[in-house]
């Protein structure tokens, strides 16, 4: 069993590793990327569309060019990178403040860590078939959409020919596109919601740019097939119910789910780290630690972002703050710190508490859309802070610092922070 011993060891390799870890490497504390995959990049490797790096590096990239552009600034910088190697355990350490980490590699066998610093970097997951409850047979042909993005990206496999998508999430709209390049006809995308759940330029660009019908307010009542998918049935929905009439059905031999990301926690939830029941992600005080001392998280295993750019940026300001740790010879969790929490129709705020002697950057995500709304920022009956917005979806983050001294006192406080969304009445 080989040891191994570093100031930092950054679970997952994508978009949000490297970029804390080059933050935490470029402070010169030693730092370990492990990646279970064969190369650094993650998700964004079998992005090949374009659409990334626009904010981050003020170009327009596809996914795979915006890994590589990453990958070239930790190159050189002594960042150890292990690929093909799993996380299968971390621990507190008998040693200080430290933790063990241990993995299983494809050529080094097992492997054991010794750090100070733990920063979990493990991107989402999607949600399948048995996370929605899709009535029916259970035939093949059903996918989930960034695993048929892979087959079909990487591994060069056709998931099928006449696809119906569920869900208009973004990897979904993006694959309806995809699929119709390949010569795939795309029957249409069923969204439950009354709105789309996509971004809307990959509304315009994967749908109507090839005039792909989207049926908002429908479900699928029904699969149908023996060995592979043949029909599903779709109806309209009235007060959330499927209506009897208006149902109609589509002949297709493959169903592309795109219902949603998860962060992918398995790993924190085995480490003791506490999650949050509103993003599914660790919670986090204002310097993106975790309850764990030591222990970080950022991007999309904290939050499921709609933009890679914000995934690097917000990574990067987690290596900041792991750097600091180290610095500092370790701090409390929320130390002088007041908790933060969603008020009306915000779905989550993130990071969870704010600090006391820095400005904070949240994100946070509305519950509803709007085309005119203001964001504010209440402690008890005193509004500290707001923000007109001109328009507001689900699909879409909210992005707000606020700033000590200015926006609100320097004090911590008992009474929490509540980020709510007030909406402007159409005339």
């Amino acid at each position: 069993m080989k040891k191994y011993k570093y100031d930092a060891v950054v679970i997952g390799g994508g978009a949000a590793g490297m970029a804390a870890a080059r933050e935490i490497r470029g402070k010169g504390h030693s730092v370990a990327i492990i990646e279970r995959e064969e190369f650094l990049g993650g998700i964004l490797m079998q992005c090949i569309h374009n659409g990334f790096g626009l904010r981050r590096f003020k170009q327009e990239l596809t996914g795979p060019e915006y890994a590589e552009t990453y990958k070239e600034l930790i190159d050189d910088t002594g960042i150890d990178v292990f690929l093909n190697t799993t996380v299968v355990e971390t621990a507190d350490s008998e040693i200080g403040n430290s933790k063990t980490v241990t993995a299983l590699s494809a050529e080094l066998g097992a492997l054991v860590f010794e750090t100070r610093s733990v920063v979990l970097a493990m991107g989402c997951r999607e949600r399948n078939r048995g996370n929605i409850g899709i009535p029916g047979t259970r035939p093949s042909g059903v996918f989930t959409a960034g695993l048929a993005q892979r087959l079909l990206n990487i591994d060069g496999y056709i998931p099928g020919r006449k696809v119906v998508i569920v869900g208009s999430g973004d990897i979904g709209l993006i694959m309806a596109r995809r699929l119709s390049w390949v010569g795939c006809e795309v029957l249409g995308v069923v969204e439950i919601m009354p709105f789309p759940s996509g971004l809307t330029r990959n509304i315009v660009q994967c749908l109507e740019d090839f005039d792909i019908p989207l049926y908002l307010a429908h479900t699928i009542t029904r699969v149908n097939g023996a060995d592979r998918v043949e029909s599903v049935d779709i109806a309209p929905l009235e007060n959330g119910v499927p209506s009897k009439n208006g149902g109609f059905n589509l002949e297709c031999d493959t169903i592309l789910l795109s219902v949603g990301l998860v962060p992918e926690n398995e790993l924190s939830r085995s480490m003791g780290v506490e999650l949050s029941g509103d993003t599914n992600g660790p919670v986090v005080d204002a310097g993106l630690m975790t309850n764990k001392p030591g222990v970080f998280a950022c991007g999309n295993v904290l939050h499921v972002h709609d933009l890679v750019d914000f995934v690097s940026e917000e990574s990067e300001r987690c290596g900041r703050e792991v750097a600091a740790y180290l610095e500092m010879e370790g701090r409390e969790y929320a130390d002088a710190q007041t908790k933060v929490v969603p008020g009306a129709n915000i779905k989550y705020v993130t990071p969870n508490y704010r600090s006391t002697d820095a400005d904070t950057h949240f994100f946070m995500r509305s519950m509803v859309v709007a085309d005119s709304a203001t964001l504010q920022v209440s402690q008890g009956d005193e509004i500290m802070a707001s923000k007109k917005l001109k328009h507001v979806k689900p699909a879409e983050m909210i992005e707000f610092d606020l700033k000590v001294g200015v926006d609100s006192d320097n004090a911590a406080s008992d009474v929490p922070l509540e980020f709510s969304l007030e909406l402007v009445p159409s005339m």
